[in-house]
C-alpha cells in the first residue's frame, strides 16, 4: 500500500506537467482546428530558457530562493511567449485558409526548425542542473521503502490547480474568454460580429506558450537534466492528453494529463518500464474506440 502511495504522488506530479502542456494543444484546436505541433518545442524552449536563468542568477547558491524562481517564471514566459506569437504569425496564420494537410505539415516543419535551433545553439548533449528545492514530508519509512512529499512536488501540482482555475475563469467569464468561444463556433461570424480574429488567436497561441513555460520550469526543476529532444515525445504524450480528456476543453486536458501520468507511473513501477510508452498509447487507442471524441469532450457537430 506504501509504495502504491508513492507512485501515486509521483503520478500526480507527472501528470501535472503534461496538463498544462495539453491546455496548449486543446486550446489551439478548440479555435482554428488546428494542431500545433510544434508546441512541445516551444515547451522544450521554456525548459532551456529556465536553465539558463537559473545558472545566470545562481539560484541555490544563496540568492532568495521565492525571487529567485520568480524572476526565471517571469523570463521563460516572456520569451516563450514571443515564440509562440512568432509561430502564429509567421507560420500559420498564412495558411489559415488553406487546407489542412498544409498547416499540418507546416507545424511539423516549425517542430523541425525549433529542435534545431535549440541544437545549434545549445548543444546536443544533455544539460544538467543541482535540484534546487529540497525537503518534503516524510510519511512512512521502512528501509528502503518510503512515502514521502517534497516541497517540489506539492509546488507543482498546487501551481497546476491554480492555473487551471484561472484559465477555466478566462475562458468563461471575460470578454477574452468570450471572443475565443465566438471564434470556435465560426471564425468568419466572429469577424462580422466585431471581433479581432486576429489577436484573438495570437493571444492564445501566447497564453498556450506561456503555459508550455511554466512547465518547462517545472520540468527543469523536477528531472534536472534536459537537452534539445525533450519536447518530440513529452510533446506527443500532452497531445495524447489533450485527445483523452477531449480537445477542445481545459479541464479535459488536465483530466488526460492526469491519466497519462498515471498510466505511464504505474505502469513503470508494477510492470516494465520499456513498455510505458506502449500502454500510454495503446490505452489511449481502447478509449477512442469507445468515446471518440475524449473523457469530457463533445460530438463535433458538422456546419452546412
Amino acid at each position: 500500500m506504501e509504495y502504491f502511495l508513492q507512485q501515486l504522488i509521483n503520478s500526480l506530479t507527472l501528470g501535472s506537467i503534461y496538463g498544462l502542456i495539453a491546455i496548449g494543444y486543446t486550446m489551439v484546436y478548440g479555435i482554428i482546428g488546428m494542431i500545433n505541433f510544434a508546441h512541445g518545442d516551444v515547451f522544450m524552449i521554456g525548459s532551456f530558457v529556465s536553465l539558463i536563468a537559473m545558472v545566470l542568477l545562481g539560484v541555490g547558491t544563496g540568492i532568495f530562493l521565492p525571487f529567485a524562481l520568480l524572476v526565471v517564471l517571469i523570463a521563460a514566459i516572456l520569451i516563450t511567449s514571443v515564440y509562440g506569437w512568432t509561430l502564429e504569425r509567421v507560420a500559420y496564420r498564412p495558411l489559415r485558409g488553406s487546407f489542412r494537410l498544409a498547416a499540418l505539415i507546416t507545424a511539423l516543419g516549425a517542430s523541425i526548425f525549433l529542435q534545431n535551433f535549440v541544437q545549434v545553439t545549445q548543444g546536443a548533449k544533455i544539460k544538467p542542473i543541482q535540484p534546487v528545492i529540497q525537503g518534503g514530508f516524510t510519511f512512512f519509512e521502512n528501509g528502503a521503502l518510503v512515502v514521502s512529499l517534497s516541497y517540489l512536488q506539492i509546488f507543482i501540482i498546487i501551481i497546476t490547480i491554480v492555473l487551471l482555475s484561472i484559465f477555466s475563469y478566462l475562458i468563461s467569464k471575460t470578454p477574452l474568454g468570450r471572443s475565443q468561444r465566438a471564434c470556435e463556433q465560426d471564425l468568419t461570424m466572429a469577424r462580422l460580429l466585431g471581433i479581432n480574429v486576429d489577436r484573438t488567436i495570437s493571444t492564445t497561441f501566447i497564453i498556450g506558450a506561456a503555459l508550455a513555460s511554466v512547465a518547462g520550469m517545472m520540468f527543469v526543476l523536477y528531472y534536472g537534466v534536459i537537452d534539445f529532444f525533450i519536447g518530440f515525445l513529452t510533446g506527443i504524450k500532452a497531445f495524447t492528453a489533450a485527445v483523452l480528456g477531449g480537445i477542445g476543453s481545459i479541464p479535459g486536458a488536465v483530466i488526460g494529463g492526469l491519466l497519462i501520468g498515471l498510466i505511464e507511473t504505474f505502469w513503470s513501477a508494477y510492470f516494465t518500464i520499456e513498455y510505458k510508452d506502449v500502454a500510454v498509447f495503446g490505452i489511449l487507442v481502447i478509449v477512442l474506440i469507445f468515446r471518440p471524441y475524449g473523457i469530457l469532450g463533445k460530438p463535433e457537430v458538422e456546419k452546412v
